[in-house]
């Protein structure tokens, strides 16, 4: 059994003993933490705060500890069920709650499940936050309220319409651009919350023709959650077979977005945020941000229309505390994560999805002719797990030193910056592995980086 603790929230896996998963007792522990954060945070003590979950096996028994947890220590609830991450968000700022908290392990396998934390902005608990958060859980100072000041729950089922119906508000979505296409469209959503959103979303868009594929949200995903290209054979078939123009994959969350060519062929997660940048760049021109573990190729579309590229540490907080910054019109991370401020300050796939049909629609060209004119670059994905025996930041360190002819930074693990590449090396917030990311011009060539940096780490740590 598995329990990662961290300011991205409290992921673990379903069962097992007290401290060793997630189990209703961890459960109790980590909700409570938050809800006294958040009141000290406040300053209330009767905090509001949105639930909102994914279609994942354990979501209702998740679900109804932490509601009746948070009514438990005061807390209002408003409880709005099968949600995707950006719809919770969201919901916080329409609500005018205190926070919220989104029942999903984003990508991990359905034995897992988390509580990610959010504030009064729908936005994610930043650094210190996180750990005064993780220290209230550990305190044995809690007293929780009686019976008299118990707090409610109401029910809302209703905001995965007010989210699309937001979405379609967007300056840059073009409605009749997207009905006048007619496209034909799949959709893959891991049998997650995704099957109930982006179908509606299509519909909503005028598109006709859809293809839904696993999109009953059972929880039983039909596949590793995780939208990398070697989990997406299904769809990638089904296109070809059906001649659909473009394929759509989100994780069971739905911050995640991944597309899949006319011809079957990856679009490339990394070139989700690349190509809707370049729409939005288009009509906004400005400044850009994503994060060290991010194609090279952003900066190049942001250069050609004037605006300033800036590189975040890895992790969503992080992204957007650089985008406030850089005063940026759009961002996100090459895992598919799209966000546009325009919208709200989150990954929102249902946001990528309307603005890359828009642009789709616009440009009167094939999803791989679109592909085809971006900066081409290669990044190979790796990861290496980790022992408890390993010292970790001992090993980067060396590594560091290793390198340190080459630009290093250090800001978030440690990011090589070769003349023909990159190479960025950093523990894992919510697994225990290194992950090793490597672009280069082509795809052997990013494979060499990783794998030469891999055999260094395993010789320093002698795994």
């Amino acid at each position: 059994m598995t329990l990662v603790k961290s300011i991205s929230g409290i992921r673990g896996t379903i069962g097992g003993t007290v401290g060793e998963g997630l189990s209703p007792i961890d459960l109790v522990k980590f909700t409570t933490g938050y809800a006294e954060w958040l009141k000290h945070y406040r300053g209330k003590k009767n905090c509001t705060v949105v639930v909102g979950r994914d279609a994942r096996l354990s979501g209702s028994m998740v679900s109804n500890i932490v509601i009746g947890t948070l009514m438990g220590c005061g807390c209002n609830v408003v409880n709005i069920g099968l949600a995707t991450t950006p719809t919770t968000e969201l919901a916080v700022t329409m609500e005018g709650a205190d926070g919220g908290i989104i029942l999903t392990a984003s990508h991990n396998p359905k034995q897992w499940n988390a509580l990610k934390l959010l504030n009064e902005k729908g936005e994610f608990l930043n650094k210190e936050q996180g750990e005064e958060m993780l220290r209230l859980a550990e305190s044995d100072d809690i007293v929780y309220t009686e019976v008299d000041t118990l707090g409610s729950c109401v029910e809302k089922t209703d905001y995965i319409k007010r989210h699309i119906d937001e979405v379609l508000k967007l300056k840059l979505v073009d409605l009749e651009a997207i009905r006048a296409a007619k496209f034909r469209v799949a959709v893959d959503a891991v049998n997650s919350v995704g099957g109930v959103a982006i179908p509606q979303l299509l519909r909503a868009l005028g598109v006709e023709q859809i293809e839904e594929l696993n999109c009953e949200p059972t929880g039983n995903f039909a596949h590793n959650p995780e939208p990398l290209p070697e989990y997406l054979t299904e769809i990638s078939e089904h296109i070809r077979q059906n001649k659909a123009d473009v394929g759509f994959v989100v994780d069971p969350d739905v911050d995640r977005l991944a597309i899949v060519c006319e011809n079957g062929e990856m679009f490339g997660e990394e070139y989700t945020l690349v190509s809707i940048a370049d729409y939005v760049l288009t009509h906004t021109p400005g400044n850009t941000v994503s994060n060290l573990s991010s194609t090279r190729a952003l900066a190049d579309i942001t250069a050609k229309y004037g605006g300033q590229y800036a590189a975040s540490a890895v992790g969503e907080v992080n992204v957007v505390a650089k985008i406030r910054e850089m005063n940026a019109v759009i961002g996100g991370e090459g895992n598919g994560g799209v966000i546009y401020p325009e919208s709200h300050y989150g990954r929102d796939a249902l946001v990528g999805v309307a603005l890359f049909l828009t642009h789709l629609a616009k440009s009167g060209k094939k999803v791989s002719e679109l592909r085809a004119e971006y900066p081409n670059y290669y990044i190979s994905k790796n990861k290496i797990e980790l022992t408890p025996q390993i010292d970790v930041d001992g090993v980067l360190c060396v590594i560091k030193g290793c390198y340190k002819q080459f630009k290093v930074t250090d800001i978030d693990g440690v990011k090589i910056d070769f003349p023909q590449g990159w190479v960025h090396l950093r523990k894992s917030n919510t697994e225990p592995i290194i992950r090793v990311y490597s672009e280069a011009p082509t795809r052997e060539q990013a494979d060499r980086f990783a794998n030469a940096i891999i055999d260094e780490i395993k010789r320093i740590a002698r795994i």
